[in-house]
């Protein structure tokens, strides 16, 4: 299911040239289509790939992973500008998703390990409390706390915090995941093995199939490989849809794969 259809840059004489604006690919861009249920952005470093989910995130009232959502996301107060400055088109709207950044994964991860901490010490503090009280008044006094971390293990098992950070990230994915949403994803691979990213490609493949349309920023070659996906790099203005193939970086790649030594040689 495609349910973002485009995103447009507004006409206007009157616009910064700061940025975001500034970016190459910013001030070039018109209609952006997504034509695939799964949609990979790829570029350098730089080249605004982040800058131009960010704002897509903004534009369309994404849930942000680890915060109150991108629309009061502190990080992301001037691509709002940006965000401002783009219409959307839509097949079916949906309300379902989230945009998600590897660093969001990490604060989100600490503040579920908190949240835990936080739910044993209560149960300690009442057990002090209440001593010499009936064990009914205890179990009473420490049910909310006891649920609070009941839940937490229901969804994701003994701690995101005890796993492995590829481990919590796919627990996270697993969990949040829901038919219907529209998801972006800002270089997902960063905590993620070769093997658990070829992992979060058959999650992906699986919610596909499930109405689900994503948006990902990316330099790994594994992602990039997901069948029947939409390429737009990033790398030269306006964005060009672009072959698996004919990426640099995977190119690159291969070339290391069959004869590292040529290029390890020449450090």
């Amino acid at each position: 299911m495609i349910h973002l259809r485009s995103v447009a840059l507004k006409k206007s004489r009157g616009r910064p040239d700061s940025f975001p604006f500034s970016v190459p690919i910013i001030r070039t861009l018109d209609v952006l289509e997504f034509k695939a249920p799964v949609t990979l952005l790829v570029g350098e470093n730089g080249s605004g790939k982040s800058t131009l989910l960010e704002a897509i995130a903004c534009t369309v009232g994404a849930v942000t992973v680890g915060s109150d959502g991108a629309a009061t996301d502190e990080t992301l107060e001037q691509v709002r500008r940006l965000a401002d400055a783009l219409t959307q088109t839509w097949h079916k709207r949906t309300h379902r998703g989230f945009f998600l950044r590897a660093e969001d994964f990490f604060g989100y991860a600490r503040k579920i390990s908190r949240l835990r901490a936080e739910a044993a010490t209560q149960i300690e503090l009442t057990d002090a409390a209440y001593e010499g009280r009936s064990e009914l008044a205890k179990r009473l006094a420490k049910m909310p706390h006891a649920s609070t971390i009941a839940d937490l293990e229901r969804r994701y098992g003994a701690g995101l915090d005890a796993q492995s950070h590829g481990e919590s990230f796919l627990k996270l994915f697993q969990q949040r995941l829901v038919p219907n949403g529209l998801y972006l994803l800002d270089e997902p691979e960063v905590p993620l093995s070769p093997l658990r990213q070829l992992a979060l490609l058959s999650l992906l493949k699986a919610m596909v199939a499930k109405d689900c349309q994503f948006i990902i920023a990316t330099h790994s070659p594994i992602i990039l490989a997901f069948p029947g996906a939409q390429i737009l790099s990033c790398d030269s203005a306006p964005i060009q849809q672009v072959q698996y193939q004919e990426l640099e970086n995977v190119q690159l790649v291969k070339d290391f794969l069959n004869g590292p030594e040529r290029y390890l040689d020449k450090l």
